[in-house]
């Protein structure tokens, strides 16, 4: 008994009130954005914004459950629930249904679950598990491909469902191998593939591996020493050129039709304000509209008459952005980095490091969430599909988030009783 009221005194009440608040702030906006002229109750299951109450009142449940559990439980089973999840995402493509174009969905009865935001967590105790084994060795070859594997199995039958946008969530783990000794070179490597793969679509293959082969040059003729180790530095252009080719066949035969659309659009290839664009076009016209200090509650026109469409899911930030303006979401976005910041210090106090690397998966999860929502709202990232964390309207993703949070919370709650 003594036990468990020290835990419960550990409790971070600060990740806990901002967590309180951007739920508080995410009813809000769905309920603007769900209900009608004549509000007759608030406990209407039949509306988005009653459904939202209820999966919230039951979040709280999840995580009051979580915080009683030992948390000794989460990092023993941690293999579990991992293997458990992957066998779910199986089971999604054979007996799932399909969902807006994403076969990554089981429905019972009038609800719909998304096993594919449960797997994150799953994902993150796995990888914290792994690496905080005793004879693992960050420099070792072995230890580098049992960590990708851990990523990429779960991201791979996530594609296969044809969620692109889920699956790309998994390489936010790399901000967690970073961390934990990975070299900084593989943000190098991503970064530069990233911009590679955009000029590429931008302009023509031979531009593009001209435009490398001149930088080749000019960096073996900086100096002597460059000059003496060309060996390397011509791999780097041969692997880079191949990259290049290799594009343009990706973008043809890997993605949808509608993703390459969207990545056309954001790119401004093509214009298409009545097609792919829309939804983009309608959400910046709705934030802009908003001005300051927005038009205030339920007054918004273009989100509360359903000219932007999934404002209340994928483009909930702007129905904030309408009702309450630039100070609005200057706000909301504080309050996210209240979150990942805190977080982020959490994990660094911790005694054990399997609740150290383990936070470290909470704040990237979240992190790449906040980050490319919040980015294709505003027509700087393209539209993938992710909700918004604790905002958007749905079950799954808001247990999905409660669970992985409050686990955090259970193990930095515990942090006086590790060794």
């Amino acid at each position: 008994m003594r036990n468990r009221e020290k835990i419960s005194g550990n409790i971070d009440w600060v990740t806990v009130l901002v967590y309180s608040l951007l739920i508080f702030i995410g009813w809000l906006s769905i309920f603007t954005a769900s209900a009608g002229e004549d509000v007759t109750t608030l406990f209407d299951i039949s509306t988005r914004y009653g459904k939202q109450l209820m999966w919230i009142g039951l979040s709280v449940l999840l995580a009051s459950i979580i915080m009683i559990i030992d948390a000794k439980f989460f990092s023993t089973f941690s293999y579990v629930f991992y293997l458990g999840m992957l066998l779910i995402l199986v089971g999604v493509l054979f007996f799932g249904s399909t969902v807006a174009g994403s076969k990554s969905w089981f429905k019972i009865g009038g609800f719909a679950i998304q096993p594919a935001e449960f797997a994150k967590f799953a994902t993150a105790l796995a990888m914290a598990k792994y690496l905080s084994t005793l004879n693992v060795d960050m420099r070792k070859l072995k230890t580098k491909i049992i960590s990708t594997t851990i990523l990429l199995a779960p991201a791979l039958l996530i594609l296969l469902q044809n969620d692109t946008g889920s699956a790309l969530v998994y390489f936010s783990f790399v901000i967690v191998l970073f961390r934990e000794g990975f070299s900084g070179l593989i943000f190098v490597v991503g970064i530069t593939m990233a911009i590679l793969f955009i000029l590429t679509l931008l302009f023509s293959e031979i531009y593009v591996i001209s435009g490398l082969v001149a930088i080749t040059i000019a960096v073996i003729a900086m100096s002597k020493k460059i000059r003496s180790s060309w060996k390397p530095i011509l791999s780097i252009l041969i692997i880079s050129s191949a990259f290049v080719f290799s594009v343009n066949y990706a973008f043809e035969n890997v993605l949808e039709p509608h993703q390459k659309k969207r990545i056309n659009v954001l790119l401004g290839i093509e214009q298409d304000l009545r097609g792919a664009g829309y939804n983009v076009n309608q959400s910046k016209i709705a934030i802009g509209s908003g001005g300051l200090t927005g038009k205030g509650f339920r007054n918004g026109v273009l989100t509360r008459y359903n000219f932007v469409p999934e404002q209340s899911t994928d483009f909930i930030f702007c129905t904030v952005g309408e009702e309450w303006g630039f100070l609005g979401v200057t706000t909301l976005i504080i309050l996210f980095l209240i979150l990942l910041i805190r977080i982020v210090i959490l994990a660094e106090r911790q005694r054990s490091k399997f609740s150290r690397i383990y936070g470290y998966g909470v704040a990237s999860i979240l992190f790449f969430h906040t980050t490319i929502n919040i980015g294709m709202t505003i027509g700087l990232a393209p539209v993938v599909g992710i909700p918004l964390p604790f905002l958007s309207y749905g079950g799954s993703s808001l247990w999905a988030f409660t669970v992985l949070l409050f686990i955090f919370l259970k193990q930095d709650a515990n942090r006086l009783n590790e060794l």
